[in-house]
């Protein structure tokens, strides 16, 4: 296990970053990680995604920050240049898998079928990315997948929620969950970082309830 999948176990919920701004990225995550969030995901949703990313890197070295929607081999070799710990991307490509593995970082694709997870699987994966989880039936269909991929651990993405967090978290198959529920777009722009860091704490006692 990687250094990166090890903070993802242990925090298990990954908070997604999407912003145009390096300055903002930078206090969303500082909200983010004072909320006890400490694992980031950036997405490269914007034109200044890497710049964010490179930006909470320097101010924030001690959080585990990866890059997320990362949808082809160029991406992630860019990416890994500019020091981001893991990849995730929306879906299962083998060039995105093997730049990752070429750099020693913790990699997760996107599968929503037994087919993609079958894949997965046969490349030497150990852990994927579950998206759009509510879209691809949720819990239930990740109880389905792990009865047949026994030994393939997921982290579900899209659609999860406070409300649904526990839902997923208490399945023996779900390391973390990902999610952009946790970085509102009305708070980030209102400047009302306070709002972050109560939505991580939030998020925050929902792991622990599920893990007493």
């Amino acid at each position: 296990m990687g250094a990166a999948l090890t903070a993802i176990t242990n925090a298990r919920v990954i908070p997604l970053v999407q912003s145009e701004d390096p300055y903002v990225a930078v206090e969303t995550a500082r909200a983010l990680a004072e909320g006890g969030l400490t694992s980031i995901e950036v997405v490269l949703r914007t034109e200044a995604a890497l710049a964010c990313m490179e930006a909470i890197l320097s101010a924030l070295p001690e959080l585990s920050i990866g890059a997320g929607t990362v949808l082809n081999k160029q991406q992630a070799e860019d990416v890994a240049r500019r020091g981001a710990k893991f990849i995730v991307s929306p879906g299962l490509d083998e060039g995105v898998v093997a730049c990752a593995k070429k750099h020693g970082l913790d990699v997760f694709p996107g599968v929503a079928t037994a087919g993609e997870a079958q894949r997965a699987v046969n490349l030497g994966l150990k852990t994927v990315k579950f998206f759009p989880a509510a879209l691809s039936g949720g819990p239930q269909m990740i109880k389905a997948l792990a009865s047949v991929f026994r030994d393939l651990e997921f982290m579900p993405t899209g659609g999860v929620s406070a409300s649904n967090l526990a839902d997923y978290l208490v399945l023996p198959s779900v390391i973390a969950c990902g999610g952009s529920w946790l970085t509102p777009k009305k708070e980030i722009g209102a400047g009302n970082f306070e709002a972050i860091k109560r939505l991580a704490e939030e998020a925050l006692a929902i792991v622990r309830a599920v893990s007493r």
